[in-house]
């Protein structure tokens, strides 16, 4: 809800859904792309009851009501809107909900737990690496499970090919292959680092992110998160409202 004397545009985008981050809504003010009233809006604007805001000419509306759903994202999907290579897309599977948005990605050719809601501050905790929200997957590779003393030079850190450092917060040996605990989400991070210790993976399966878990879903389901699940993620996301200095934000019911 917006108070009477208004609030700053960027916090706006971020609350309608239009940008993931403050500093994203900052972008889209600077390359002209926001009106507020018609009129192109300039960083220091502010939006007041009554104003209405548009993004690239689309209206942008702060929802009545949080949404979060888990969506159980099959294989063969991609987490985008519209497809350049004619795959399928995640929207698909889902409802049509203003403002709602994927909390971070899984690449078209692994599977499991994808978060999506129209709260953008949301988004940004949950997969900003800063904030520290786990996220597990299950792997499994061709050459079988690795041996723990790969798996610990995961946890210890390496750099790939590129030159990119990539590290997991934990790597466990499964049958079959291994667990991967992440608080970061570097594009393909898990098959980079698999590969890198000579296990390439064959199929991914994020099975958690923060408290949430991927529980019994079938593929292509979703579900609407319950109350407590909620309360869980905020707390995931925001720290604990009871502890003095935890950094967590007030949320009002909706």
């Amino acid at each position: 809800m917006v108070r009477m004397d208004g609030i700053r545009l960027q916090k706006y985008l971020v609350l309608a859904g239009a940008a993931p981050s403050r500093r994203k809504a900052e972008d889209l003010i600077r390359a002209g792309r926001v009106t507020v009233n018609g009129a192109v809006a300039g960083l220091g604007a502010r939006v007041r009851p009554g104003d209405e805001v548009r993004v690239g000419g689309r209206k942008a509306v702060p929802p009545e009501r949080r949404v979060v759903l888990a969506l159980y994202k099959p294989k063969g999907y991609e987490t985008t809107r519209t497809s350049r290579s004619g795959a399928p897309t995640v929207y698909e599977l889902l409802p049509e909900l203003p403002g709602l948005h994927p909390v971070g990605r899984l690449d078209r050719d692994s599977e499991g737990l994808l978060l999506f809601t129209n709260d953008g501050a949301l988004t940004q905790r949950l997969t900003h690496p800063r904030y520290g929200v786990k996220k597990v997957y299950r792997v499994w590779s061709r050459k079988g499970t690795p041996p723990p003393d790969l798996l610990r030079k995961l946890e210890r850190g390496l750099v790939l090919k590129s030159g990119v450092r990539v590290q997991a917060l934990k790597a466990r040996p499964k049958e079959g292959g291994a667990v991967i605990t992440l608080t970061e989400g570097k594009k393909r991070e898990v098959r980079y680092m698999m590969a890198a210790i000579g296990y390439p993976v064959e199929r991914l399966l994020r099975v958690k992110m923060g408290p949430i878990r991927l529980g019994g879903q079938k593929p292509g389901s979703w579900r609407e998160l319950e109350e407590a699940e909620l309360k869980a993620l905020d707390r995931a996301a925001f720290g604990d409202p009871e502890k003095e200095g935890s950094g967590a934000r007030s949320r009002s019911k909706r």
